[in-house]
């Protein structure tokens, strides 16, 4: 076989991929992404509303998008979100598990109903979809791409004026299940990595501004600006992909530089 070109690499036409919190943010951006390098996109999130404006928005770019609310925080709706897009799409080729929470209260007086929110969405859910799509599509055909969003909360503790325990630990639990599930599954040839974000301008973020300012925040940042609707296309794009073929239980910090400095 000859080998093929960058283009065609990266090229994926014929694939059908399922983004869940993928209707606004960087779910979006990752759908964007996949769309704009030919692949058929799910959109998954809570809200019905948000998911048709996204989906229009993605099929005004000229993407095959389609979408199905459900909260993967919940058992029966993630195996149903799995198994619907099975029926309407056919396949899962790439799984995009980015639906999340997160809590912000001191670690001595966090309710652990808090706790137990963002664990059950950040790591149960993302669990659950992942076996699910795996046992009925990947496994059998021998092939997939799993891509989970973890965090640069994920890689060190917080400043003193940052409480965020419960996404912290969850964010940790993302790397260790990613690396731990790339070895078991390698056998099926599917892919598993993780992306962890720094500072974009998502919900959290906004509410991290609000408590230590902007120019605080882009300051701990090497690149001196905050992530853009942009930034998370390429990483997204390889690991997607077969240019990314050859890698499997990794993680990349897309963060201006910011882990290296607080390492």
């Amino acid at each position: 076989m000859s080998t093929r070109t960058v283009q065609q690499l990266f090229d994926l036409s014929g694939k059908t991929a399922l983004i869940t919190g993928g209707s606004r943010g960087l779910g979006l951006q990752m759908a964007h992404a996949l769309g704009e390098a030919g692949a058929r996109i799910m959109l998954s999130s809570r809200k019905a509303d948000d998911l048709e404006q996204a989906t229009a928005d993605l099929q005004a770019a000229g993407i095959d998008a389609r979408w199905i609310a459900a909260d993967c925080a919940k058992e029966e709706d993630t195996r149903r979100l799995a198994e619907q897009t099975l029926e309407r799409m056919g396949a899962i080729d790439i799984l995009v598990n980015n639906a999340g929470a997160s809590w912000g209260a001191p670690a001595e007086s966090h309710p652990v109903e808090a706790w137990d929110k963002v664990m059950n969405l950040n790591v149960r859910g993302y669990f659950i979809l992942s076996q699910h799509v795996a046992n009925k599509y990947m496994i059998p055909k021998k092939t997939g791409r799993i891509i989970n969003i973890a965090s640069i909360a994920a890689l060190n503790g917080n400043p003193p004026d940052i409480q965020t325990l419960a996404y912290n630990t969850s964010k940790t639990a993302v790397i260790g299940f990613t690396r731990t599930l790339a070895a078991e599954w390698g056998k099926y040839n599917i892919n598993v990595n993780a992306i962890c974000p720094g500072f974009f301008m998502t919900k959290m973020a906004t509410k991290l501004i609000q408590t230590i300012g902007e120019e605080k925040m882009t300051a701990t940042v090497p690149l001196g600006r905050l992530g853009d609707d942009e930034d998370l296309k390429g990483i997204t794009l390889l690991y997607a992909s077969d240019a990314g073929k050859h890698i499997t239980g990794q993680w990349m910090a897309v963060d201006g530089g910011v882990s290296v400095v607080l390492a």
